[in-house]
């Protein structure tokens, strides 16, 4: 007979960005950060803000990942026990939904142990109530069911979210436009990026200011006959 697993399975000791890793990413856009990873990193855009997308949200920290089954919530909670200051919990559900991955009172007490964001592949409810505690967070929608916390549960590995492989650690980057996740072993080559691609972005929309709206590139494309004008 196949041995049930513990309700709950935590690692307290995981690789985490420095303080001067983490602060490299405050304020820059997600757009910036997946350019820096060669055009990917972004989890799917099921993942929105709460509070839409006329509220000003920009988020970034190392990820705590609480991996939950289909409507639990114990792996959740017990990130939020081991949670340090300036962490990003990231919720697993496994493709959950209509029932909710955490409420205002999990994401006050989020924010009253030093967490900078939550995000989440599954809903949440109490929005009032998400709106006044103020905590950035990232989810499916909204749903008023409640989640269930007999686990099994994991905190402090690693989980697939919206499409996306997070490990404890990595730097997760958010803003209104989606959720990026920077792995670990690549967030030095990423901060060393982000300076080049910051200032040709400044470049391209000084040009674009300016009245540019033409690609040369494609008029030498048709030069060179790799492509055709048809009239």
């Amino acid at each position: 007979m196949i041995e049930e697993p513990p309700l709950l399975t935590i690692r307290r000791a995981f690789p985490r960005p420095t303080a001067a890793q983490v602060a490299a990413f405050q304020d820059v856009p997600t757009g910036f950060v997946c350019d820096a990873l060669g055009g990917q990193g972004a989890m799917n855009t099921v993942i929105r803000p709460i509070g839409g997308l006329e509220r000003e949200v920009h988020a970034a920290g190392p990820a705590l990942v609480a991996d939950n089954g289909p409507a639990e919530i114990l792996a959740t909670v017990a990130a939020v026990h081991f949670a340090q200051p300036g962490d990003v919990i990231v919720a697993a559900t496994h493709g959950g939904r209509n029932v909710a991955a955490a409420g205002d009172n999990l994401c006050a007490m989020m924010r009253n142990k030093g967490c900078v964001a939550f995000v989440t592949d599954g809903e949440l409810r109490d929005y009032k109530g998400l709106m006044e505690v103020g905590l950035p967070a990232w989810c499916a929608g909204l749903n008023p069911n409640s989640p269930f916390s007999k686990g099994p549960g994991r905190v402090g590995f690693g989980a697939t979210v919206a499409g996306r492989h997070v490990e404890s650690g990595d730097m997760i980057v958010a803003d209104r436009d989606g959720v990026v996740v920077v792995p670990f072993t690549r967030i030095d080559a990423v901060i060393a990026r982000l300076e080049q691609i910051t200032r040709l972005e400044a470049e391209a929309e000084e040009k674009v200011r300016s009245g540019y709206c033409d690609f040369p590139a494609i008029e030498a494309m048709i030069a060179d006959g790799s492509a055709i004008v048809i009239d």
